[in-house]
């Protein structure tokens, strides 16, 4: 049997995962992170992206976190997201018109302030279009 950790995905709203993991992945602030036992002690930002979960079966489960924190403690992470999802709950339709939206908001900005916030709308919504390509990936 392979050595696992506790992992828990927690959002602002309500828990999304807790359970028993080989490995975890997620988009860290400075890049991908994999997250196995032993890992030692780590704290950090997350990015919006897909956070894969491998389970001791071997199955993969997806789950979108728009930011957050990543933290990582002797046989447990944890992961306090913003906001969370399992990535097959994620509306793909919608996330493409978010990211039309965001486009356009950025070309007609009217202060620095509808950019910024253009900006962080349109990485969301790409970082939801990532996360399903990959939902797809492992189900083909």
């Amino acid at each position: 049997m392979a050595m696992t950790l506790h992992c828990d995905i927690v959002s602002a709203e309500q828990s999304i995962f807790s359970g028993r993991a080989e490995m975890l992945i997620a988009a860290g602030a400075a890049g991908d992170l994999g997250i196995m036992p032993g890992h030692t002690p780590l704290l950090t930002e997350l990015k919006p992206g897909p956070v894969r979960v491998v389970l001791q079966d071997g199955k993969e489960e997806i789950f979108y976190v728009s930011s957050g924190f990543l933290e990582v403690q002797p046989n447990v992470v944890t992961v306090l997201a913003d906001s969370a999802d399992r990535a097959e709950n994620l509306d793909e339709a919608a996330a493409q018109e978010a990211q039309r939206e965001a486009e356009r908001a950025m070309k007609d900005q009217k202060s620095d302030l509808d950019y910024a916030r253009a900006t962080v709308e349109l990485a969301e919504a790409a970082a939801q279009l990532r996360t399903l390509q990959q939902l797809r990936k492992k189900t083909q």
